[in-house]
């Protein structure tokens, strides 16, 4: 299935600490009414750091049950470590997974050889379509254009999440990588930038809430009404990053009555209450609350 076009990056609900799978299916079902092309398991959104390896295969085989094969289901399986990453990779493969999602590596900070060296096996080492991930605001280390082209040569690295917001950057990937290689953005407040330059989708947190109106916007992107109307959105879409996500896109599920609780697990805590009053603002004026 190919892995393209508006592909949320699901939370993971909580409730007294276990995953909330009543809000989970909830939440799925918006999202297959709205009509989105994917849904990515156990990102930074579905908080991964915190969800062990049972839960993580748990939320993937309840999720990809949901869908039955609507939408691709891509599995987050990037860490620091190349060999706990290949052996995720394979487990996302054999639970039927579209394609895995790698970060990356994240605090040991390795040089751009050891980044094409990590890719390159996780790659060889499964059959699934590898999406690069790459979010240098989280993981500190950044891919160069240099070692994306490299790594689009492999012939199952498929494509890139790019989260830098970078046009140029973007626009030098797609000039040099190879001819199927298509760029995803990782930013919502970019997205469209990207799309006007040659992105081939995202991977949106904002689709969690407002999935029509993400992939209205994609669709129709470079017209002025579009951008007009996107631009009105522009202060709801940076009080959803005002504090780390996912901390107030759960809020703002929780308040839309999509999910039962904005829990979060340690490290993460509830949207401060200043946080809280921008994002409800933002909300009730555009008639989302």
């Amino acid at each position: 299935m190919i892995c393209k076009g508006i592909i949320t990056a699901i939370i993971t609900p909580f409730k007294k600490g276990e995953i909330d799978y009543s809000s989970l299916r909830k939440l799925i079902r918006f999202q297959l009414e709205s009509g989105v092309d994917g849904i990515v398991v156990a990102g930074t959104t579905g908080e991964s750091p915190t969800l062990s390896l049972e839960e993580k295969e748990e939320v993937f085989k309840f999720i990809k049950s949901e869908v039955a094969g609507e939408v691709s289901v891509i599995m987050g399986t990037g860490s620091n470590s190349t060999k706990e990453t290949v052996s995720a990779t394979k487990k996302a493969e054999k639970w039927g997974a579209d394609a895995a999602l790698v970060v990356v590596p994240y605090y040991n900070k390795p040089p751009q050889e050891g980044l094409y060296q990590h890719f390159e096996k996780v790659a060889e080492n499964t059959r699934l379509p590898i999406i690069l991930y790459n979010v240098p605001g989280r993981t500190v280390t950044s891919l160069s254009v240099e070692t994306i082209i490299r790594l689009s040569e492999i012939s199952n690295v498929v494509g890139i999440k790019e989260a830098t917001g970078d046009i140029k950057m973007t626009e030098d990937i797609l000039k040099r990588a190879t001819k199927d290689f298509y760029v995803l953005s990782g930013d919502d407040a970019t997205y469209l930038d990207l799309y006007d330059v040659g992105a081939e989708g995202v991977i949106s947190v904002l689709s969690n809430i407002l999935p029509k109106e993400t992939k209205n916007w994609a669709k129709n992107h470079g017209k002025k009404k579009v951008l007009e109307e996107f631009e009105d959105y522009k202060k709801f879409v940076n009080a959803l990053f005002a504090e780390v996500n996912p901390i107030p896109i759960k809020m703002a599920l929780y308040w839309r009555g999509l999910i039962a609780s904005p829990e979060l697990r340690l490290p993460l805590v509830e949207l401060s209450e200043n946080s809280q009053a921008l994002l409800k603002k933002e909300m009730k004026r555009l008639e989302i609350l």
